[in-house]
């Protein structure tokens, strides 16, 4: 997210609280969207959650502001192990499993240059629902032909490995930060620093 705060500094001299406050309210969108069957594309959820910050914060935005802001979207920053800890696995089928809109991953693959590391990027958007319904998660199986038992499913955010795990992935945490596991019945069947760090 270095990029996001890096272009928060417009509009503010806390560009990390902003961030931080736009990404929980861009999660609690997704959920709160999916229990009450409202579905609106992830770009759509993030200029609103964006909104929400702003004014909770207190800061002024202008609309061109906002619109740099949600443009740091298009070319986040990637972790630097993510390539190599791609290629490691290149005898192994690899897809990203992502909230974003096919717009948005797009451009995102593409600047990131991930795109020759997956043979499917693939979209809630497909199901019009979020993270964690089954939904979503069966996405990855049908698109892959594998079974679920037969696949590893990796994720940094705690909540996403339990769904991935109560779906029935087997489960990789790559817990960057060293946060508690979430308390919600299922753990990972590996932890991780580093996407290189997984076993081949």
């Amino acid at each position: 997210m270095h990029t996001v705060i890096e272009a928060g500094r417009e509009i503010t001299s806390d560009p990390a609280a902003l961030s931080a406050l736009w990404r929980q309210k861009q999660l609690e969108y997704t959920w709160l969207r999916a229990l009450m069957h409202r579905y609106e594309d992830f770009w759509v959820v993030t200029e609103a959650a964006l909104r929400h910050a702003v004014h909770r914060l207190g800061l002024t935005a202008s609309e061109a502001a906002i619109r740099r802001l949600m443009a740091a979207y298009w070319t986040r920053a990637g972790f630097h192990a993510v390539p190599a800890g791609l290629e490691r696995l290149a005898q192994r089928p690899r897809a990203s499993l992502s909230h974003g809109s096919p717009r948005m991953l797009e451009a995102v693959v593409a600047s990131s240059g991930l795109g020759r590391h997956l043979q499917h990027v693939l979209s809630v958007d497909a199901v019009k629902t979020y993270k964690p319904s089954p939904a979503v998660y069966a996405l990855g199986p049908r698109a892959l032909g594998i079974s679920v038992n037969e696949l590893l499913f990796v994720s940094s955010n705690g909540w996403d490995v339990a769904g991935a795990k109560a779906f029935g992935y087997h489960v990789a945490w790559c817990n960057r930060a060293g946060a508690p596991e979430e308390e919600l019945g299922a753990r990972a069947d590996l932890v991780v620093t580093r996407l290189d760090e997984l076993p081949l």
